[in-house]
């Protein structure tokens, strides 16, 4: 199984090295004739965005460079399209992307069973997600896998080949080594020069594994500026920077062999063609021009050259001083008595009078 695995990736390496062949020179302009943008072009197809993006991936509509990091749609592609039989329904078909549960119904075996072909590497995804439980959901073309059941049908029924079980029992999955091998050819078949073509293998082995084949560091500089890293499609709100790590960067010893190859071959025809931008030498840089110096200021009058009297100024009016504050006594005022009380001396109520009378002198 790793056997076929690996074979299947070195066709997609070597198919994707020979659409680079010819790539030496900088990225040009469009052919003659019109080129439409890239949303016009969809619109004409009767894609949406997801469809649309995924055509142009697949080489279902086949895009041409229009400067830097911008592309273009020729007409006659788009006429080519639509004239088509069955267009738009033909094309949608071909671009229908299904989870493992259809694809499973669609060839009409278990969803186990249809996991462990595409682990196995017999079915490769072509997009991936991840969902609200974290965990990474692998989308495959049902073109695809209808053409798998086709050329296999074998492998629908019966028991799996032992050397398939043995490596799914050690833990095999080879299904994100799929979807980075489909997508490095993709990137490298739209690859403008020989640079772009070794920014993609670059990018597949990630920042520690360049270094070890590129050790310029003004042209690991200059590749990751082109690409610092495979493009990861529509992973999900809810994928972390790990999860798209580990899915774009290169993990198997077949793979990273076979990335560190084409990346050492890329770099040989990409400095034939020309060197990677580098700063110029300090004897080659221009010198910065000196500051301008102006006359010197005279020197103002001193002490012997006081004037005989001094200018008269104008009266300035000072600000009147706002008036302090009186101070607010911390007690609140008395309270008032309730009306009908009346304010009586202490030791003045009527039998205290009559005590007074009966015990005064004469």
């Amino acid at each position: 199984m790793v056997v076929r695995e690996s074979l299947a990736v070195g066709v997609a390496v070597a198919a994707a090295a020979a659409a680079a062949v010819g790539k030496e020179s900088p990225a040009g302009g469009a052919p003659a004739g019109e080129a439409l943008g890239m949303n016009r072009a969809r619109e004409e197809l009767e894609l949406e965005t997801g469809e649309f993006e995924l055509a142009v991936q697949l080489g279902e509509v086949r895009a041409v460079p229009a400067g830097p990091g911008r592309r273009r749609v020729m007409r006659e592609e788009v006429d080519r399209l639509r004239a088509a039989e069955g267009f738009p329904q033909a094309l949608r078909d071909r671009l229908r992307v299904v989870g493992s549960g259809d694809g499973a119904e669609l060839i009409g075996v278990s969803r186990d069973r249809f996991v462990k072909l595409a682990k196995g590497g017999f079915i490769r995804p072509v997009r991936w997600y991840v969902n609200r439980y974290r965990a990474v959901v692998w989308m495959y073309l049902a073109d695809e896998i209808g053409q798998y059941a086709r050329d296999h049908p074998e492998a629908l029924h019966g028991r799996l080949p032992v050397t398939l079980r043995g490596a799914l029992d050690d833990g095999a999955d080879h299904r994100a080594r799929g979807w980075r091998a489909r997508r490095a050819g993709q990137l490298v078949r739209d690859a403008a020069d020989a640079w772009e073509e070794a920014a993609v293998w670059a990018a597949l082995l990630g920042t520690d594994g360049a270094a070890e084949v590129v050790p310029d560091l003004y042209e690991r500089a200059y590749l990751r500026r082109l690409r610092s890293g495979l493009p990861p499609g529509r992973p999900g709100e809810f994928a972390s920077r790990e999860l798209i790590d580990a899915a774009v960067t290169a993990d198997h010893p077949d793979e990273i062999a076979l990335a560190r190859l084409s990346l050492a071959e890329a770099l040989d025809r990409a400095r034939q063609a020309r060197p990677a931008p580098r700063p110029a030498p300090a004897a080659e840089r221009e010198p910065r021009p000196a500051p301008a110096v102006g006359p010197e200021p005279e020197p103002g009058p001193g002490p012997e050259h006081e004037p005989d009297h001094e200018p008269e100024r104008e009266p300035q009016l000072r600000p009147r001083p706002e008036p302090a504050p009186e101070p607010c006594s911390e007690r609140g005022p008395e309270p008032r008595p309730r009306r009908g009380w009346r304010l009586q001396r202490p030791g003045d109520s009527a039998g205290t009078r009559r005590r007074k009378k009966l015990f005064r002198r004469p």
